[in-house]
């Protein structure tokens, strides 16, 4: 398998996405809720959060505009991504946690394929492309140190 695909499938199991209401799973590792609002019905003990970053969601506007536009995917979609494009540093926070642990980003929507939660994931996969994961460097022995 060429190394860029490889590099591809590593990130695809890192980076899930999943309804909030859907049962937590050790298998979901760090569970990120990416919705401005808190899930209806939903205590915080059965959503098992590692942490809500609704500052990565859509704004109120482009939620509340989704929301009545369904229909208008292509479109949302768009506009969301340039919504992101001002929020770098937490995109970076996001990708450096996908290196290390799975990560599953979690939104409350119905619809499985068409929500914020999808958007990110997919621009996360995008990035990480491009960002492979930090070298760490290599820590040399002093010298006159001995081996042990």
């Amino acid at each position: 398998m060429p190394r860029c695909a490889q590099a591809q499938v590593h990130a695809e199991e890192h980076i899930r996405i999943k309804r909030v209401y859907e049962t937590a799973d050790p298998s979901d590792g760090k569970r990120i809720l990416v919705d401005r609002l808190w899930p209806r019905g939903l205590s915080k003990a059965r959503a098992r959060l590692t942490s809500w970053c609704k500052d990565i969601a859509p704004s109120e506007g482009l939620r509340i505009w989704f929301h009545a536009h369904p229909d208008q995917w292509a479109s949302f979609k768009t506009r969301y991504l340039d919504e992101l494009a001002a929020k770098e540093d937490l995109l970076r926070e996001l990708r450096d946690t996908a290196t290390d642990h799975p990560v599953t980003l979690l939104f409350a929507s119905k619809d499985k394929d068409h929500n914020n939660a999808a958007v990110l994931r997919d621009l996360l996969l995008d990035q990480l492309e491009h960002f492979p994961k930090k070298q760490t460097p290599v820590r040399r022995k002093k010298s006159g140190q001995a081996k042990s």
